[in-house]
């Protein structure tokens, strides 16, 4: 079955922000795919959150998160986190290029509980994978790119694509 990404909206900042929201997603995609590519200012990490209707701010998040730079590797284990989903494990130092991409698999659905896969890089410095979990039934019509405190840099573009099955 070939899958084909629908661009839905894209995002440039022409300044700092600490959170970027796309709203009203139809659920009209099998899953949806969001895309960080840019910096932060390094003092934090960054995370996607999630909700219907509203974003969801409880504590219905759980994330493991893989990390390696080459020498070494770490990992984290988040259960009824409020945060999000998280993308990376270190605030690592500002004006540093990264990339994430969300999978938010089966997002539309309203029985299961929704799973999403997260592949970070910040390039020749570390890698991360990411297995996240929103524990709501509810099906997901917003999500938002957002930092604990902090923000995402100048010139950050975030992207968010549905997959339709063919």
């Amino acid at each position: 079955m070939a899958a084909t990404y629908e661009p839905i909206a894209t995002t440039t900042l022409g300044s700092s922000q600490s959170s970027v929201t796309f709203s009203s997603i139809s659920g009209s995609y099998t899953d949806l795919i969001a895309v960080f590519n840019g910096s932060n200012d390094g003092t934090t990490q960054y995370f996607l959150q999630v909700g219907n209707g509203s974003i969801d701010t409880g504590s219905n998040y759980s994330t493991t998160v893989l990390d390696g730079n080459g020498s070494s590797a770490a990992s984290g284990r988040y259960t009824n986190d409020t945060v999000g989903i998280r993308a990376d494990y270190y605030a690592t130092g500002g004006g540093n290029k990264k990339m994430s991409i969300f999978q938010l698999n089966n997002y539309s659905n309203s029985t299961t509980y929704k799973t999403v896969l997260v592949r970070s890089a910040l390039p020749a410095t570390e890698v991360v994978a990411t297995v996240g979990l929103w524990r709501s039934t509810s099906a997901i019509n917003i999500v938002r790119f957002t930092c604990t405190s902090g923000y995402y840099e100048t010139g950050s573009t975030f992207t968010l694509y549905g997959i339709k099955a063919a």
